[in-house]
């Protein structure tokens, strides 16, 4: 028998018991996904901050507000996430001063702005679920992976050492394949981790900085509409 071709990473696969098979097929299914949510958070998150910092740098330029706020609102989906929870508070400010002012009743600056911020705070919590979904799973990924082959390395070495039972004289030819195709297991497996947890300790760290910035954004905004309300 020829024993480099015994070893080959492909032979090992091919040749090992059915529950480590499975187990490999399980992780490169996990592996995949991953990597399909790694990518599309990539793009997600680039997306996002710049459209923020193209927002926050035409929001500072001191436009109008309310022409502002109809460009938000004519392309909610390409305007961006802080771009949306601008326009979720400007309209409800409008809104509620329009209320206001049809009922005739007193003005309540104070509950104007509670309304706006209300909006704005909910608006931001909207954004926030769409910039975190799939993280949960990533971090999933990271921390169950390694457990998962190592199940697959743990089922193949006690194949192997079963199959010394019948064998009259162990040596390390006769036990090594057996051992090389459960390793495979927990390689996939750190293979199917790593990069998991690279991307969501760096999307996280993303994503809190964006949500820094809409906080600080909703807070600044509030009191440019505070005083407007006067």
């Amino acid at each position: 028998m020829n024993v480099t071709q015994d070893l080959s990473f492909i032979s090992l696969i091919t040749n090992a018991h059915l529950i480590v098979q499975l187990i490999m097929a399980l992780l490169l299914i996990i592996s995949l996904v991953s990597w399909t949510y790694i990518f599309s958070k990539l793009f997600a998150v680039r997306s996002a901050r710049r459209q923020t910092v193209d927002f926050e740098k035409t929001f500072w330029a001191g436009g109008n507000l309310h022409a502002l706020h109809q460009n938000a609102g004519k392309d909610r989906a390409g305007s961006g996430p802080l771009a949306r929870i601008f326009e979720a508070g400007m309209g409800e400010f409008i809104k509620s001063k329009a209320a206001y002012a049809a009922s005739r009743e007193t003005m309540d600056h104070g509950a104007i702005l509670d309304g706006a911020r209300r909006a704005m705070r909910a608006a931001f919590q909207r954004e926030m679920d769409v910039l975190e979904s799939h993280l949960a799973f990533l971090a999933s990924v990271g921390s169950v992976s390694p457990y998962i082959g190592l199940l697959g390395t743990v089922w193949g070495i006690m194949n192997a050492f079963r199959g010394l039972a019948n064998v009259q004289q162990a040596t390390l030819a006769a036990v090594a394949p057996g051992i090389a195709e459960a390793l495979i297991a927990t390689a996939i497996g750190l293979f199917a981790a790593i990069p998991a947890v690279v991307a969501y300790n760096r999307f996280s760290h993303d994503i809190d900085r964006l949500a820094i910035r809409f906080e600080s954004f909703v807070e600044e905004f509030s009191n440019i509409l505070q005083r407007q309300s006067r």
